[in-house]
C-alpha cells in the first residue's frame, strides 16, 4: 500500500473521532495509519502484510497506555460542576458594600467573585457572608 492511502486513512480516522462522541478508538488507529505511512515513505515498512501488522501493533500500542489518561483528562472537565457546587455553603468577604439585591464584589478563596446580595438586609464592606449559590461566576451571599 502506498504511503500516500495510510496517510488519507489515518487523517479519515482522525476525522472520525472528531465526529464521534468520544470513545477516543479511531484517534489511535489514525495514528497508527500515519505512523506507518510515515514508516512507508522512509522505505522501512516493507510487504503489505508487515505493514498490516506494523499498524495493528503500532495503534495498539498508542491504544493501551494513552486512552485510559486521556480519558482521565477529559473527565476533569466534567468535574468542574461539582467543584462549584462545593462553594455553596462557604464563607465569602464582601469587597464593597452591598444593598439588597445589588451586585458587588466578593472574596472567596482567594479570588474576587461578581456576588448579588439576596437577603433583604445590606452587606457592608469586610462583612462575612454565606453562598447559597452559583450562578456562572456569580455568588448568591446572605448574612452569615
Amino acid at each position: 500500500m502506498g504511503w500516500w492511502l495510510w496517510m488519507l486513512l489515518g487523517f479519515a480516522l482522525i476525522v472520525c473521532e472528531l465526529t464521534t462522541p468520544g470513545g477516543f478508538f479511531f484517534l489511535f488507529f489514525g495514528l497508527g495509519a500515519v505512523a506507518v505511512g510515515a514508516l512507508v515513505g522512509l522505505g522501512a515498512a516493507g510487504p503489505a502484510w508487515l505493514q498490516w501488522l506494523l499498524f495493528s501493533l503500532i495503534s495498539i500500542g498508542f491504544l493501551v497506555p494513552l486512552r485510559g489518561r486521556l480519558l482521565r483528562r477529559m473527565a476533569r472537565g466534567e468535574d468542574a460542576a461539582a467543584r462549584v457546587d462545593a462553594l455553596v455553603g462557604q464563607v465569602a468577604v464582601v469587597l464593597e458594600d452591598l444593598p439588597p439585591g445589588e451586585v458587588g464584589k466578593a472574596e472567596l478563596r482567594g479570588t474576587a467573585w461578581n456576588a448579588r446580595n439576596e437577603s433583604q438586609q445590606a452587606l457592608r464592606r469586610g462583612q462575612r457572608s454565606k453562598v447559597t449559590r452559583v450562578d456562572g461566576l456569580m455568588l448568591w451571599l446572605q448574612p452569615e
